[in-house]
């Protein structure tokens, strides 16, 4: 096991976890511009993106980019330069890095090498849309990216419909409508709120049942950065569960991402709070 204290003495340089604006320059914090301003080397999403925040506050640190394309071969190179006692500042394009960019993966080498690690509290668009949404805060679930494909999608909706949780979702103004006719289909008529142009000047938030959001985006086609937040299921009887879950498709889809049948059937059962016995008659079909 291994512990690393708020800041410990090292040899070693610092890799800073810094935020980002989502939208709003001015979110920026203080602290962030002053790490920004005096650590070594900046690890960014997009050097460019990031340009322009630098500009904006006057910091000439040096950048270096670092995406997923080019992730594994430049963190030997990052780990290094960390070794040699100098600190990097990673960023992302916005928000809080390691969400939706490979800072997780850096962060895993820094640790390995005992390199210390310190994340800075900024932005974060998930928990910002949802304290504003309207639907429960407690408890919730953040996914990020959904599968593009509708067919994945539905898999993955089936998986996670009856949990009680609020959900949020990063989606592209060009999928919403798609995604949102997908949920539809396997959650029924939730509560959802879609949210657009956080912290931007063109901020909005769309409130109502799943129906009423698709009709008043087909009228209305979406714009800007979105989010899709769903309420959580509301607690059922296993038999409603049971009848209401498209069993084999879930166990096809675990057993294609590896799992053995016996492993899907037990996972199922235990994350939709299913007897076991009930889920293994009714993916292979058998007669209680």
């Amino acid at each position: 096991m291994q512990i690393q204290k708020s800041f410990k003495t090292s040899q070693y340089g610092t890799l800073y976890l810094v935020p980002t604006p989502i939208g709003n320059l001015e979110d920026m914090t203080f602290r962030s511009l002053s790490i920004l301003k005096t650590v070594d080397l900046i690890a960014a999403e997009d050097t460019r993106n990031t340009g322009i925040l630098l500009k904006h506050f006057d910091i000439s640190t040096r950048q270096t980019s670092f995406h997923e394309h080019n992730a594994f071969r430049k963190i030997p190179d990052l780990i290094a330069f960390l070794e040699s006692g100098k600190s990097i500042a990673q960023v992302s394009d916005a928000g809080l890095p390691s969400i939706s960019d490979p800072g997780h993966d850096l962060v895993l080498a820094a640790i390995e090498k005992e390199i210390n690690v310190v994340a800075l509290p900024g932005a974060s668009a998930g928990i910002t849309a949802l304290i504003a949404s309207g639907l429960a805060p407690q408890p919730h679930i953040f996914y990020g990216f959904l599968p593009r494909k509708a067919s994945q999608q539905k898999a993955f909706f089936l998986e996670k419909q009856n949990y009680p949780e609020t959900q949020i979702f990063y989606e592209s103004p060009y999928r919403v409508k798609e995604t949102l006719t997908t949920m539809l289909s396997v959650y029924g008529n939730r509560q959802v709120v879609v949210v657009r142009e956080l912290t931007k000047l063109f901020e909005e938030y769309q409130r109502g049942s799943i129906t009423e959001v698709i009709a008043f985006i087909e009228k209305n086609p979406l714009k800007g950065e979105c989010l899709i937040i769903v309420s959580g299921a509301k607690e059922i009887t296993e038999e409603v569960a049971i009848e209401n879950l498209d069993i084999a498709e879930m166990v096809k889809h675990l057993i294609s991402d590896g799992l053995k049948p016996n492993q899907a059937i037990k996972k199922i059962a235990k994350e939709h709070q299913l007897n076991r016995q009930d889920v293994y008659n009714s993916y292979h079909q058998l007669k209680d």
